[in-house]
């Protein structure tokens, strides 16, 4: 969970080096969007911004978020910050994007409600 969500986010986007950091403030303006949108579904740091590569999952789940759930959310801000900065050509691919955005906003969404017992 200390890894940079810059840096991942990075990584996904573009595949290329964790070191170009040309679209850095691109992709910040979009993941603090769906950070917010996690936040006002329970899931993160409330008033936490995304300002620079030394923010961590860690920073942004905190100390109570179970860290084998970290795969949602890091799936979850990925797509939402892919289909507005390199959405997909394909109109297919885009559809199965957001329904897979949905079935995560659902599941994390069941995650943090305090009236289902998680396990």
């Amino acid at each position: 969970m200390d890894e940079s969500i810059l840096a991942s986010l990075r990584k996904l986007l573009g595949g290329a080096a964790t070191d170009y950091n040309y679209f850095d403030q691109d992709i910040m303006i979009h993941a603090n969007t769906y950070l917010a949108n996690l936040v006002q579904m329970g899931v993160g740091t409330p008033e936490f911004i995304l300002t620079d590569e030394t923010q961590t999952w860690h920073d942004f789940l905190g100390d109570d978020y179970p860290p084998n759930r970290l795969p949602q959310v890091r799936s979850y801000i990925y797509m939402q910050v892919k289909l507005i900065f390199d959405p997909p050509a394909s109109s297919i691919a885009n559809e199965k994007m957001k329904e897979a955005i949905k079935e995560l906003e659902w599941r994390l969404n069941v995650e943090v409600d305090p009236g289902i017992v998680n396990s």
